[in-house]
């Protein structure tokens, strides 16, 4: 599977966002699917994620809780991080990430800026 990776930008404290990612070739079918970023100086970690490709696992940082939502939509073989109520703390370059068995694939990062 390829992604293609979408949205990002600069918003306010307070503000939202949303992030896509696509499969380009392929489908998230069976896939794991997650939303990882990495902050300046800092390991990129896992924010938000799908596990196999099942509406009813899904995984988030504790930090973005109540915040952010990962979801998908099928017919579009594409996963979305919508990111609310945005803080300072989660600017970061945002990638996704899919993965089957031993296999993984990134999509492009995109900055997320989040200041006043």
């Amino acid at each position: 599977v390829q992604l293609q990776a979408s949205g990002g930008g600069l918003v306010q404290p307070g503000g939202f966002l949303r992030r896509s990612c696509a499969a380009s070739e392929g489908t998230f079918s069976g896939y794991t699917v997650g939303w990882f970023r990495q902050a300046p100086g800092k390991e990129r970690e896992f924010v938000a994620g799908i596990f196999r490709w099942n509406i009813n696992s899904l995984y988030y940082k504790d930090s973005v809780k109540g915040r952010f939502t990962i979801s998908r939509d099928v017919a579009r073989k594409t996963v979305y991080l919508q990111m609310n109520s945005l803080k300072p703390e989660d600017t970061a370059v945002y990638y996704c990430k899919a993965v089957w068995g031993s296999a993984d694939y990134w999509g492009k990062g995109t900055q997320v800026t989040v200041s006043s």
